[in-house]
């Protein structure tokens, strides 16, 4: 069999409860291996820089780097960016994972004030700057984004929520209805456990493997994710196109990495997403396959769900299932599209949330 169809099954039968975890882990690494010799690439050697980051990669005690804080009841602080019009629409945009704050600043600052925009980012809970939030549900990040809306004073606001941001944008949107006046969900996954629905189905075998690391338990998703965060830190020295070399990703998606403004921005987020370890990355995939915390079906608030047709990081069945379930949701399909957008597309999104 295909290696590639041979994860999907994996997985698959892991899902339905046919595969013991732990030996689903020897068989991905075996499938693992024999990828390798049939040719897969792989950059080899860490500079010095990469090789400092290795030491505590796992580690979840971050202190906060960059941009401003908030602290909340809890004591943990999360770190925001703002850019644009500070009297401009105001839209928190969650960023995707494994992402950081950075992944929603647009290289020329001046065109988001031009589009009458203030732009607010935060890192996730163990990304960049934020503190760790173990356990953590996809719903839990309602009580963060409320918290940052406070202490920057905004009374109503947009959420715009791209890939792993989507399902967040999709909770601010369900329970924060007295603020938010639209959520944007974007090539976002749909919950792992949603009916009617073959969650594994068309996505990259690169992806099925490492949520399949996440059923796996905690222990052993950390230390892959460390070791995926190591290789990813190495390949960025080269080029930070070849953070998805791996992917059989679509030929928008490739055009889209082709760009310097796109390939500056994901070597910033990245950077910035690992600072202080993958506990933010480990903590978001071990949400996306746990119960949510919310039903979609509960959302009131306008929702617009967006999906590409080539998407093989979320698969398009995704899309579909959120477009079915969600009252009311606006939808756009984009046939010729995959998972990744240029930022002047993302730009024009958000402006369009924010149009009276």
């Amino acid at each position: 069999m295909d290696p590639n169809r041979l994860v999907t099954a994996l997985a698959s039968a892991l899902k339905r409860g046919e595969l013991r975890r732990s030996a689903f882990v020897a068989s991905v690494d075996r499938v693992r291996a024999l990828r390798s010799n049939l040719g897969r690439s792989r950059v080899a050697g860490r500079s010095l820089e990469c090789r400092a980051h290795a030491e505590g990669m796992v580690s979840g005690t971050e202190s906060p780097v960059g941009g401003p804080e908030v602290v909340i009841r809890d004591g943990r602080r999360l770190c925001y960016e703002q850019i644009g019009d500070p009297l401009g629409a105001p839209v928190l945009v969650l960023h995707g994972t494994p992402g950081s704050r950075l992944s929603g600043v647009h290289a020329h600052r001046h065109r988001v004030a031009e589009a009458g925009l203030r732009v607010i980012s935060y890192d996730r809970p163990g990304y960049g700057g934020s503190s760790r939030h173990p356990g953590r549900r996809v719903v839990d990040c309602v009580g963060d984004i409320a918290a940052i809306a406070d202490q920057l004073g905004l009374d109503r606001f947009a959420v715009s929520g791209g890939s792993g941001g989507g399902p967040h944008a999709l909770a601010a949107g369900a329970r924060l209805a007295g603020r938010v006046t639209i959520a944007a969900c974007h090539v976002g996954a749909a919950p792992y456990d949603a009916p009617d629905l073959d969650w594994f189905d068309g996505m990259d075998p690169v992806n099925v493997r490492e949520l399949g690391w996440a059923l796996a338990g905690e222990e052993t998703l950390a230390a892959e994710l460390a070791r995926e965060a190591r290789n990813m830190l190495d390949r960025l020295e080269q080029d930070p196109a070849a953070l998805l070399e791996d992917i059989e990703l679509a030929a928008s998606d490739r055009t889209v990495l082709e760009r310097p403004d796109v390939r500056g921005t994901l070597s910033a987020s990245t950077r910035e997403a690992f600072s202080h370890g993958v506990s933010g990355w480990v903590d978001d995939d071990l949400a996306f396959v746990a119960p949510w915390g919310f039903e979609v079906e509960e959302i009131t608030v306008p929702v617009e769900v967006r999906y590409g047709e080539g998407d093989v990081l979320v698969p398009t069945a995704h899309g579909r299932w959120l477009a079915t379930h969600i009252p009311g949701a606006s939808v756009t399909v984009d046939p010729d599209r995959g998972h990744l957008s240029t930022p002047d597309e993302q730009l024009e999104r958000l402006r369009a949330l924010v149009v009276d």
